[in-house]
């Protein structure tokens, strides 16, 4: 296993930009999470940007607003959480600024500390199925609703610097479990990683728009 679970957590200017950029550059970081006084750990291997506005999968296409994404709209950095389909947790940093609505969740970790604890949380299931997906890696890390709002440097749960991921071992696919937006390229992975969730990422030439509406 790589990466560190050491370190500061990443500065909120790290989420002054648009959900795409930070959610290439989150790869290689690790998330650490300390919540009910139980230290578990892992590295970043998957993310997904959720654009705002502009971007018809996301909870805030069109300025949605209503009491379950109301964390969307908080300043950057902060958690957004929320249950999907009913069953499981999924954890997102906002980004951009508190207008744009704008997100990038953690899709997968390649586990690092505590997987004792990750184990026990998951039902024993095998090693590589302990974070491959959102709703297994908010498991594995014991988050659940109540880290929605918290801004993340002073959270239970941070993400600390690690060694980035260059873009040569990055691959670029379109996001997965959606059926609005369903080919934009905005899943992010370390390519050959096992840990991902839904086997290993090829690369796409889609596009997508960003976040400030403009084609790339």
């Amino acid at each position: 296993m790589t990466g560190t679970a050491t370190g500061s957590a990443l500065p909120v200017a790290f989420f002054q930009r648009p959900a795409e950029d930070v959610a290439r550059a989150l790869l290689g970081m690790t998330v650490v999470s300390r919540i009910r006084g139980t230290f578990t750990a892992g590295r970043i291997v998957e993310t997904e940007a959720y654009l705002g506005a502009v971007d018809p999968a996301a909870h805030a296409y069109h300025h949605r607003l209503h009491a379950g994404n109301a964390s969307l709209y908080a300043a950057p950095a902060t958690w957004y959480v929320y249950r999907s389909y009913g069953v499981h947790w999924c954890a997102n940093l906002v980004c951009q600024g508190p207008e744009a609505g704008a997100a990038v969740l953690l899709r997968a970790l390649e586990p690092l500390v505590g997987l004792a604890t990750m184990r026990h949380r998951r039902g024993n299931r095998p090693d590589r199925e302990l974070a491959a997906g959102p709703g297994r890696l908010t498991q594995a890390l014991g988050v659940t609703h109540s880290l929605d709002g918290r801004h993340m440097p002073a959270a239970r749960v941070v993400v600390v610097r690690a060694e980035p991921v260059i873009d040569a071992d990055m691959a670029v696919t379109p996001r997965v479990g959606i059926t609005k937006a369903a080919d934009w390229p905005l899943r992010y992975v370390i390519a050959g990683s096992p840990w991902v969730s839904g086997g290993r990422a090829r690369r796409t030439r889609a596009n997508a728009p960003s976040s400030g509406g403009r084609r790339r």
